[in-house]
């Protein structure tokens, strides 16, 4: 009987590794089928776009503004802690609240924003403080206010920034030659949230 049970543990010992060389070419074969509709899913987005503009080069119309992103690198993103802010309307008490995250050319000046972190809240809270209910109210009011974020983002990081000009402004002063100023670091200003209450 001794005998018989060493036999019978060497039968399943001999059983078991086919299973687990079955399991393992499963499991391969598996992967290597996701891999291939993965690349497969890939070259076919990839392409799609590169033949419709070339079927609707020769009938469309120029593009009224260039896309700013290069397609070979992605831009970085940098959430900023919601915004909080009294209003400065005279006639009731009004706040917003804002969501804003900027949006850089690398994942570098995202880590220089961060530390830069402080001064650009504080620039940021001091230009939505400034602004009343009616200034935010429509599009045009938040395309400013967009602007005016990239810009003290900028001048809180040590940028040399021009304020816009002013219809008004420019017709009193005479008309100074203008230096090359430096490209500003945040590309875009995009609102995550706007309540104004």
């Amino acid at each position: 009987m001794a005998t018989a049970a060493p036999a019978a543990a060497a039968a399943t010992d001999a059983v078991a590794p086919k299973k687990g060389k079955k399991k393992l070419l499963i499991i391969v074969g598996a992967l290597v089928a996701v891999l291939a509709i993965g690349g497969g899913a890939a070259v076919f987005l990839l392409k799609k776009p590169h033949a419709d503009t070339e079927e609707g080069a020769e009938d469309a119309e120029p593009a009224k503004a260039e896309v700013k992103h290069d397609p070979k690198s992605a831009p970085t993103f940098v959430p900023l802690d919601p915004f909080t802010v009294n209003l400065a309307d005279r006639d009731a008490e009004r706040y917003a609240q804002v969501g804003i995250t900027l949006e850089v050319r690398d994942a570098k000046m995202g880590d220089t924003i961060k530390a830069y972190m402080p001064a650009i809240r504080n620039n940021i809270l001091m230009a939505l403080a400034d602004k009343t209910a009616a200034d935010l109210s429509d599009r045009e009011g938040k395309a400013k206010l967009a602007e005016q974020v990239r810009r003290e983002t900028a001048r809180a990081m040590g940028y040399e920034v021009e304020e816009p000009d002013d219809e008004a402004a420019a017709e009193d002063k005479p008309k100074k030659k203008k230096k090359k100023t430096e490209e500003l670091p945040i590309s875009a200003v995009h609102f995550s949230n706007f309540i104004i209450q």
